[in-house]
């Protein structure tokens, strides 16, 4: 199955189904279908969701794709991937991986 790491603390979120999409630039590609996350601190700590679709974008059209504009502008969104990625740019071409909330048990 594909998997993604992804931080701890946004694991709730993605549980909830609040967080229903990542933002990624050159990692592995992602398809439709089941996707599993990892906790980058915890591999016993995962979570299975759908990915519908993934969409190839500039970074500096992510906010406004996501309507996310007030939240995250440009200084915001890019301090906060280059948290992750820190060689990333504005103009640098990044997956937006959209998926289902995580079945219920």
């Amino acid at each position: 199955m594909q998997s993604l790491e992804i931080v701890p603390r946004l694991l709730p979120e993605v549980r909830s189904g609040k967080k229903r999409h990542t933002i990624r630039w050159q990692e592995r590609e992602i398809t439709s279908g089941p996707m599993l996350y990892v906790n980058a601190e915890d591999v016993s700590d995962m979570v299975i969701v759908w990915v519908t679709h993934v969409e190839t974008m500039p970074l500096f059209s992510v906010a406004q794709h996501l309507g996310k504009i007030q939240a995250w502008p440009d200084d915001v969104l890019l301090a906060g991937m280059r948290e992750h990625y820190p060689g990333i740019e504005m103009d640098s071409i990044v997956s937006v991986i959209h998926h289902l909330p995580p079945a219920s048990d």
